[in-house]
C-alpha cells in the first residue's frame, strides 16, 4: 500500500506521541475538549485536534506557519495535520470523538479527495481508531469544487466518519453548505455567536436557529465561550455542545485530559454549570435576559 503524504512526515516519540517535520517547523497535537450539556452537567464528550508550531524550540503562532507555506503545499499540510491528530488521539479517551478539520478550498478535482480518503483509511488504521469517533470538519474556506466537496464528503460518511460544518455564520458555511453537505454537526462561528448574544433580538434568532437544527438531527457547538454568561446563554439556547477558554483551553498532546475510573475505562469529565458560570466570571453580568454587561 502507498505510504500516506502525513505518516512520511512523522517523527516517532518514547512517550507514544507524534510530532510532524515541514521545512524549520516542528509541528505537534494541542487538542482542547468539547463539552456537551446532560441535565445541568457538563461531560467531555470530544477533542478538536489544533496544531502547534515550533521554530528552533520555540512556539510560533499557527498563522505565521501556515502563511509562510506556499500554496502548492496546502494539500500535504493538511494531510499532515489531519495525520498527526489521529495518531496522537491515543492520549485522549477512547470513548471520545476527535474532530479534524478539512479545508475544501484544496479539493480541487476528484482524484484528490480520492488519494486523501486513501490516506484517512491507512491512518486510521495504524493509529487503531474506529472511523465512527472521528468527526471531519469542513472549514468555512470556499470550496474549489462544489461536486468534489460533496462526493469526498458522502465518501467520508460511507467510510463510517462523521461531518461538522464548522464556523457556521463565517465567509461559506452558510445555510447553503448545510443542505448540500446534510452534515451530523454543526460548529456556530465564535464571532458571530458572541455579536447574537449581545441583543434580546439576536438570542431569539441563534436559539430559533439551534432549535431548527436539532429538530433535522444536527447537533450543534458553540465555540470560543470565554465568560459564564456566555455559558448561560449557550445551554438557554438549547445548544448540544460548548468548546472555549471558559471551560478548558489546548494542551499539547499527550494531555492531561484521560482518566480513569476504576474499572479501568475512560470516564467522562463533569462539572456542574451553574458553578462553573460563577468561578470563572467574576463579574458576570446582570441578572437580565440577555446583553453584555456595561461598566457604569
Amino acid at each position: 500500500m502507498t505510504r500516506s503524504i502525513g505518516l512520511a512526515h512523522i517523527i516517532r516519540h518514547d512517550d507514544g506521541t507524534a510530532s510532524g517535520v515541514w521545512g524549520v517547523y516542528t509541528l505537534q497535537s494541542a487538542f482542547q475538549p468539547i463539552f456537551a450539556f446532560n441535565k445541568g452537567k457538563l461531560s467531555v464528550v470530544a477533542f478538536e485536534g489544533l496544531i502547534r508550531p515550533f521554530r528552533e524550540g520555540e512556539p510560533q503562532p499557527p498563522t505565521s506557519f501556515f502563511n509562510s507555506c506556499p500554496a502548492v503545499d496546502r494539500l500535504h499540510i493538511e494531510a499532515l495535520t489531519r495525520t498527526l491528530h489521529l495518531l496522537n488521539g491515543a492520549c485522549l479517551p477512547r470513548d471520545a470523538s476527535i474532530f479534524i478539520n478539512f479545508d475544501p478550498s484544496v479539493f480541487t478535482d476528484r482524484s484528490i479527495a480520492d488519494k486523501a480518503l486513501r490516506d484517512m483509511r491507512l491512518v486510521l488504521h495504524e493509529a487503531d481508531i474506529d472511523p465512527r469517533r472521528v468527526v471531519c470538519e469542513v472549514t468555512e474556506q470556499k470550496s474549489a469544487s462544489q461536486e468534489t466537496l460533496y462526493n469526498f464528503v458522502e465518501a467520508l460518511r460511507g467510510n463510517g466518519l462523521r461531518i461538522a460544518v464548522d464556523d457556521y455564520g463565517a465567509d461559506e458555511s452558510d445555510i447553503n453548505r448545510i443542505k448540500e453537505l446534510r452534515p451530523d454537526i454543526v460548529k456556530f462561528d465564535a464571532d458571530w455567536i458572541m455579536t447574537l448574544m449581545e441583543s434580546g433580538a439576536g438570542f431569539a434568532l441563534l436559539t430559533a436557529m439551534v432549535t431548527s437544527f436539532e429538530e433535522q438531527g444536527i447537533r450543534t457547538v458553540f465555540e470560543g465561550i470565554e465568560t459564564g454568561w456566555q455559558l448561560e446563554l449557550a445551554e438557554k439556547s438549547g445548544a448540544s455542545m460548548v468548546q472555549g477558554y471558559v471551560l478548558a483551553r489546548p494542551e499539547l498532546a499527550p494531555t492531561s485530559f484521560r482518566v480513569f475510573d476504576k474499572s479501568g475505562q475512560a470516564a467522562a469529565v463533569s462539572a456542574d454549570t451553574e458553578k462553573v458560570s460563577a468561578a470563572v466570571s467574576p463579574s458576570r453580568r446582570p441578572m437580565r435576559a440577555f446583553g453584555r454587561r456595561v461598566a457604569s
